[in-house]
Parts: structure tokens; C-alpha cells; sequence
């Protein structure tokens, strides 16, 4: 970027007119709209375009005090809509990544206002008090990690604040989730702008009647995006275009250090002891006044380390880390003479154009160095390079001050190669403290075993679950689904009604067994080689209950088979949201050792689980004290790139996805249901008795196990394969899952089911709305087409499908809404 061109987008060329004038999209609404918003691309099956904010301080480099004084103001016209007295009881929610500074900045305006944010980062030793999911974000996972879990249970107004309020899905989701735990009579939605559109405008008082409660909303502007026919296309090939030109924007990626001329330092902040780094865990009052009383000393130290004569520095924040830096820069402009901006670094990609009419001018990209809980990815700094700073404090907390910020091609490389000088300013991360473990009851029941619960075995697993078979929790699958979907019920509350295989869906699981056993017994082989090469010659076998169930006794098989051992096995329930029956941990911990534990699933999709898993783990070991627990699943088939523990990564049919219970030792999905399960108790499941005339649990076991001898070899062989690459999950199924809901509507991820076992689970137990099947699928997917046929379900065939088939549940469901037409079809 040239002084010159700096001077014209000075001059009063809108930073939206290039795109603008190329797709013809136009901003309609307050005056203030195009002085707030400017317009940049990016590569988005749903929205080509990107509304960039100029005083959020995030894409834009911006006067700190600018920033600062547009949360402050927002939050001063929340006091006065509440009252000071009702402002006095509010608790302020800012969303992760791009407005946590805003929400900070929110909560100062409101006065003594405690503040939490949300966060991607999963930490040690707190405790989850809820999370949510982002479906149309790059990074969907949003946690709640209060140090204080009372900070979200008040029944004062809770003031929730996002720097765009476009649909409103997600602001909305959350209200209805955090309603749900912690019911309160008022909300307050605050964003920079208010750009919905007509149809989306009505929905906010629709859902506070809804929940019984009342919600406003504050902006400090409104309008909507007029968008003309075809500019997603257009949008697209523009930015292909450019990419494949780079339009001389780039001004990171493939750009080493070599030429850099820039010098890094350190500064030594002095960053007061105690004091949060953010609102990750809670900022309080107490907190906000030991920082003001700080910032002063901390911005005469960076001042002191600026190169003399420093005219224009840059204060960068980075990621969720957006109020430190904000303040520091906001202290810094009042010491200093030089012209300071402020902007932090983001997870988001943006085209970058170097045009005085775009937002995004130039970009710097990086590898992310806080070591990210989903794995390695590329991250951005935006309108830095050519912006002609003299300076850059490079602000990071001390989580994300590892050898890759260092690093050559780092953050700090990148920078210095475009600006003289370079000083990293590192905030401590702060840790909460531990609460005190509550005290437990020091002993839990024996296992359930077979027969008396299950139809397999006693010796092949035994069940960390309470018995159920008396109670009647099934429903109708559309009541269930209805009530799912409105955030009436958990689906783990209730238990769909038992599928009744027709004698042709039969026949399609027999056929698929003959001609899968030799392939499956080939997995089971891999994969239990590679847990007892890796993670413990005698591991103790946990299968996730319950598709994890029937691998796990097939890996057991293997090992009696194989290696002579006789591996204990167990099952255990997991619940999406809701995390692992930690009753059934204390029970492992006690009897065996933890280091020792392996837990098992049959499949993995997009990773969900994964993820529910791990973060389950770590609050356990907060809550408890019990460290060895490892994280990490064993599955037979990894289709979604999210474990290292695989058999194979094909998506493949794994005939035991294709029933419930009748394969999976007559016991049903699991249940927790307050009323049922106790701070004591296993989550429950129920053994169907009544269905033993149809089981074929112990037939598919001995099927595959009797292929053991023949593909002894052959397991050999793949496993000296597979222990010998590099098998470093790359998530490409998340991803995928994030294009195939942005691609189809879909505002909830968890209503994506990827690969054969996940479509096959939505086909029986929820409200199918289309099957997405890889062009040229074949006899995988037989089962699934007879599924769609009965329940009037299109299959649509798609090209690069990264997954076999993919199973939508009907993302908008009421009562009756079943196939594509919106009639139920009975099974």
C-alpha cells in the first residue's frame, strides 16, 4: 500500500466501492452505515462478500480510542434503557474471536458490570458452564469458562454483545440455551450495526415470547444488504481470480524472512498479578479497577522501547486477546505523540486487494502458535504491510509465546519483514483457581453384565450404566425431533421408538455383513495392534456406548485371538453437550489404572464426540484430581480425519451402524434425565428383552472374528503400515461439515451427519430431510437408499463428496416436516 494510496482512501473513497461496482451489492440503511462498514470478499459457498467493520479493530487498523469510545457508548445506552439500578445486576457476554473487545469495552460503559467471554480455547482446570455451536463461522466451538460458575446463574439482565447482528441465529441460539440452565426476565442484544433483513426482523420479538422474556436490542447503526441476482457467482470467480493472481496483496504467504528489516524486541510490561489477560474466565469490577490503575506505568514502558522518532505505531492484538491490547494502545495514545492504531491478528480468510476503494488492503499469513485445541491452520494480520509503521507492539498472551510466534515464517518474522521495528509485549495467561473437589460417595455399583443385561456375554463387557427397561422413555421420532430442535429436550432425555427392521432391510444387513466381515476383521486387527503398540500392552477397553460397544468386544477378540491377552472391557455413556457419566470415570479410576484406559467408538463423523470427550476429560480432572485419563478414541474407521488411533480411514459400511439395538446386545442409546439420574448414579440405558428374537448381536460378532485367521497377515501388514505414517488428524470432516451447512442453509452443525454409520443413525432414529451421496456410491449405501425410499427422503448425488453419503436432518423441523415435501411417511 503506497503513502499515495493511503492518501486516497483518506480522501473519502469508500472502502466498499470495489466490490461495490463489481457485484453490485449495496448498503441501504443510516447514514453512518458506510463510514462504520466497509466490503471485502471471500471464498464462502453462502456469502461472497464480508462486511468489515472500520471501528471494531480487528480487520482495520483504528484509532484505539475510536474503539474503545464505541463500545463505551454502546454501553452507556444499555444503562440507561435497564436503569442504574437494574445496570447494577447485569452480567455482559461478548463472542469469541471477533468481539471481545467489543464486549469488554460494553461492559465499561455499563459501569461495574462483570464481564465473560466466550472462547475457542479449552483450559485446564475450569469447568464448562455451557457452550454453543457457530455453524456459519470458520470455527464454530464456542465455550463458557467462568471461574466462577455463579457469574451466569444471577437473575439480573444478561447483555449479550456481537459486532453484527445479520440473522441473529446465533445470538438467539444461545439466549434459548443459556435460558434453558439459567432462566432470567430480560436480555439485552447489542451489536456495531443491526443489518437484518426484513424477514429476519420480526424474529426477535417472536422469540421472546417464546422463552417469556424480554429482549432489546442496541445498535449504533441499521440497515440491510441489498445483494442483485447471481453475485454468489460472481463474488466466487472473483476471488478465484484473484487467488490465483494474488493481486500483488499478499504480502505473507510464501514470503520468507530473508528480506526482513525489521528488528524484534521485548518489552516487560509489569502486567498486574491477578488480573485477567480478558474475560475468558471472567472480569470483574475489582479486576477493571487494579488494570486502570496499571495501564498508565505499562504504556510509559512501550512508550520508552519505541524507536525515537517514532511517528505511526501499531498496537496488535491477537485473536480472542482484543481488551489488553485495546487498553494498552488507548494508554499509549495518551502518552505518546505518534499517530497510534490499533488491530489484532484473526483466524479469518479474507481476499485481500490493494485497492483504496477495499477494506482489505494487504494481508500477512502465519501459522497459529497458541497451539490450537482443532489442530494447526494459518492465521492473518490485515492491513499491516505497506501501511508505513514505524513500529509494531506485537501483544499476545503467554499460552501463544511459543517457538512458532519465533519462528522464521511466525508472526513475528512476517512483521519484521515489513516494518523497521518489532516489540512483543506478552500478557501472562490467566489461570483460574482450582475449586475445592466436592466430596463423592466411595462406592459405585458393579458393572451390568449379560444376561441379565445385554444379550452378550458376561466375560465380553461389562456395562457402566443404570437399567432403565422398566421405564418408558421412548417417543415418537417427529415429537422427539420437534422437541430437540426448539430446545424443549436434550435428545439424550428420551429414547426414539425402537426401529422394527423390515425382512428386506434384513437381507440388506446380512449382504452387507458377507461382504464386509473380511474387510471389518481387518480393521479390528489394525487397530488393536496399534493401541497395544502405542498406548498400553495391557490396555483396559472402554467402549462409548453404544456403537463403540461391538468394536470393542471385537478388539477384545482380537487380542484373546492374537496375543493371548484377556483385556478387561466396559461400556460407558458419552452425551453431546453433556459430556462423559463422570460416575463411570471414578468407577475406572478406582478399579484399574487410568493411564491404562482406552476408550473405543466405532466411527468418527466430524469429530464431535472427539472433542466431547477431551474437553470432558479436563473437567474431570478439575473437578476430581484424576490425572491419565487420555483423550484420544480408538475407532475402527476414521473417516472424519479426527483421530490418530484408526483401523482405516474409509467410509466404508460397518454393518453394525445399520441397526439399533439388535446389534448392539439388545441395549438402547443411553439417557440422562435429571429426574432419573442422580449426582450419584451412571447415566441409565434400556435392555430390550423383548426384541431377542431379532437380535443378531452375537451373529455379527462371531461373522467377523471367524475372518481373524485369514486376514492375520494382512493386519500385519497394515498395521506396520499405519504405525509408521503420519496419522496427525487434519479435521477434514468439521470442514467438510462447515461447507455442507453453509452450502445448504443449515444454521446448526449437529444437524450435519457425515458418513455411512451417522446417515444410517439419522435414517433411524431422527427427521431426515435429504441424503447427500458421493456420485458413484455403491453397494455401501444400499441400505441407506432403502431407508429413504420408506421414509419419502431424496437422495441427491453429489460430486467430491468427501464422505461416502452425508445425512441433513431437517434443519427447520415441525411436526409432519419429514421428507423434502414436509409430509411425515410412516415407517
Amino acid at each position: 500500500m503506497t503513502e499515495r494510496a493511503r492518501a486516497e482512501g483518506r480522501a473519502g473513497v469508500w472502502s466498499g466501492s470495489w466490490v461495490a461496482e463489481r457485484l453490485g451489492v449495496e448498503l441501504a440503511g443510516d447514514d453512518s452505515l458506510t463510514g462504520l462498514l466497509g466490503l471485502a470478499l471471500r471464498r464462502n459457498p453462502k456469502r461472497a462478500h464480508l462486511l468489515v467493520s472500520n471501528v471494531l479493530g480487528k480487520h482495520v487498523p483504528q484509532s484505539p480510542s475510536v474503539v474503545h469510545g464505541h463500545g463505551v457508548a454502546l454501553g452507556r445506552r444499555v444503562r440507561d434503557l435497564l436503569g442504574a439500578e437494574t445496570a447494577g445486576h447485569a452480567v455482559v457476554l461478548g463472542y469469541a474471536e471477533t468481539a471481545t473487545g467489543l464486549g469488554h469495552s460494553v461492559a465499561d460503559g455499563l459501569g461495574a458490570a462483570p464481564y465473560l467471554h466466550s472462547t475457542r480455547r479449552p483450559v485446564a482446570g475450569v469447568s464448562r458452564a455451557g457452550g454453543f455451536e457457530e455453524s456459519h463461522s470458520h470455527a464454530t466451538s464456542h465455550l463458557l469458562l467462568p471461574e466462577d460458575p455463579a457469574l451466569l446463574a444471577g437473575d439480573g439482565p444478561l447483555v449479550l454483545v456481537d459486532d453484527e447482528f445479520s440473522t441473529g441465529n446465533t445470538v438467539l441460539n444461545t439466549v434459548r440455551a443459556l435460558h434453558e440452565r439459567y432462566p432470567r426476565k430480560r436480555y439485552v442484544v447489542v451489536a456495531l450495526v443491526d443489518m437484518r433483513s426484513p424477514a429476519d426482523a420480526g424474529r426477535l420479538e417472536d422469540f421472546a415470547r417464546e422463552i417469556g422474556a424480554r429482549v432489546d436490542l442496541v445498535t449504533a447503526a441499521s440497515g440491510t444488504v441489498r445483494l442483485p441476482p447471481g453475485v454468489l457467482e460472481k463474488g466466487q470467480e472473483l476471488v478465484a481470480r484473484y487467488e490465483a493472481g494474488s493481486a500483488g496483496a499478499d504480502a505473507g504467504a510464501g514470503s520468507g524472512t530473508g528480506g526482513a528489516v525489521g528488528r524484534v524486541s521485548r518489552v516487560d510490561l509489569h502486567w498486574p498479578d491477578g488480573v485477567p489477560d480478558g474475560g475468558r474466565h471472567g472480569f470483574t469490577a475489582a479486576h477493571r479497577e487494579r488494570l486502570e490503575n496499571a495501564l498508565p506505568g505499562m504504556a510509559a514502558r512501550i512508550a520508552g522501547a519505541l524507536p525515537a522518532g517514532a511517528r505511526r505505531v501499531l498496537v496488535l492484538g491477537f485473536e480472542e486477546l482484543m481488551y489488553a491490547p485495546l487498553r494498552l494502545a488507548d494508554a499509549l495514545e495518551r502518552t505518546t505523540d505518534a499517530d497510534v492504531r490499533y488491530s489484532t491478528t484473526t483466524r479469518s480468510p479474507v481476499l485481500a486487494v490493494d485497492d483504496p476503494g477495499y477494506a482489505i488492503r494487504t494481508r500477512l499469513v502465519f501459522p497459529a502458535h497458541d497451539d490450537p485445541a482443532d489442530g494447526p491452520g494459518e492465521r492473518y494480520a490485515y492491513n499491516v504491510a505497506g501501511a508505513g509503521f514505524d513500529a509494531v507492539v506485537a501483544v499476545v498472551d503467554s499460552a501463544a509465546d511459543t517457538p512458532a510466534l519465533h519462528a522464521p515464517d511466525g508472526l513475528l518474522g512476517r512483521l519484521a519483514a515489513h516494518v523497521p521495528h518489532v516489540l512483543l509485549a506478552v500478557v501472562p495467561s490467566y489461570v483460574p483457581h482450582a475449586p475445592h473437589a466436592p466430596e463423592r460417595p466411595s462406592m459405585l455399583p458393579e458393572p451390568l453384565r449379560g444376561p441379565d443385561f445385554s444379550s452378550y456375554a458376561s466375560d465380553e463387557v461389562g456395562w457402566l450404566l443404570q437399567d432403565f427397561s422398566d421405564v418408558t422413555l421412548e417417543a415418537p421420532t417427529e415429537e422427539r425431533e420437534e422437541a430437540i430442535q426448539s430446545g424443549g429436550a436434550h435428545y439424550a432425555e428420551s429414547l426414539p421408538v425402537e426401529y422394527q427392521p423390515s425382512e428386506q432391510y434384513q437381507e440388506l444387513f446380512h449382504a452387507a455383513l458377507d461382504a464386509s466381515a473380511a474387510r471389518l476383521a481387518r480393521a479390528v486387527g489394525a487397530v488393536t495392534e496399534i493401541v497395544l503398540a502405542e498406548r498400553s500392552p495391557r490396555p483396559v477397553l472402554v467402549s462409548l456406548a453404544r456403537a463403540g460397544t461391538p468394536v470393542g468386544i471385537l478388539m477384545r477378540r482380537w487380542a484373546q485371538y492374537r496375543h493371548g491377552l484377556d483385556l478387561p472391557h466396559y461400556a460407558v455413556s458419552i452425551v453431546r453437550g453433556r459430556g462423559i457419566d463422570a460416575n463411570a470415570l471414578r468407577w475406572l479410576a478406582a478399579h484399574h489404572d487410568p493411564a491404562d484406559v482406552v476408550f473405543v467408538d466405532g466411527w468418527t463423523g466430524k469429530g464431535a464426540i472427539t472433542r466431547e470427550l477431551a474437553a470432558a476429560l479436563r473437567d474431570f480432572e478439575v473437578s476430581d484430581g484424576v490425572t491419565g485419563f487420555n483423550p484420544e478414541i480408538a475407532v475402527l474407521a476414521d473417516p472424519g480425519s479426527c483421530v490418530r488411533t484408526y483401523g482405516t480411514r474409509d467410509d466404508f459400511l460397518i454393518p453394525s451402524a445399520c441397526l439399533n439395538s439388535t446389534v448392539s446386545g439388545l441395549i438402547s442409546r443411553t439417557v440422562l434425565r435429571a429426574d432419573l439420574v442422580g449426582p450419584h448414579d451412571f447415566h441409565g440405558a434400556k435392555f430390550y428383552r423383548e426384541l431377542a428374537g431379532s437380535d443378531l448381536s452375537p451373529a455379527f460378532l462371531d461373522a467377523v472374528s471367524a475372518h481373524y485367521p485369514d486376514v492375520t497377515d494382512a493386519v500385519h501388514a497394515q498395521a506396520k503400515e499405519l504405525l509408521a505414517a503420519d496419522r496427525t488428524p487434519t479435521w477434514e470432516g468439521w470442514a467438510a461439515v462447515e461447507r455442507i451447512s453453509e452450502e445448504y442453509g443449515i444454521d446448526d452443525v449437529n444437524l450435519v451427519k457425515p458418513g455411512v454409520g451417522e446417515t444410517t443413525r439419522v435414517m433411524l432414529r431422527r427427521v431426515p430431510w435429504k441424503v447427500l451421496a458421493r456420485a458413484g456410491a455403491g453397494a455401501d449405501l444400499d441400505h441407506v437408499r432403502l431407508l429413504a425410499e420408506q421414509r419419502g427422503v431424496p437422495v441427491e448425488e453429489v460430486d467430491d463428496l468427501p464422505y461416502t453419503c452425508v445425512g441433513l436432518i431437517h434443519p427447520k423441523y415441525t411436526r409432519g416436516a419429514t421428507g423434502a415435501d414436509g409430509k411425515a411417511v410412516a415407517l
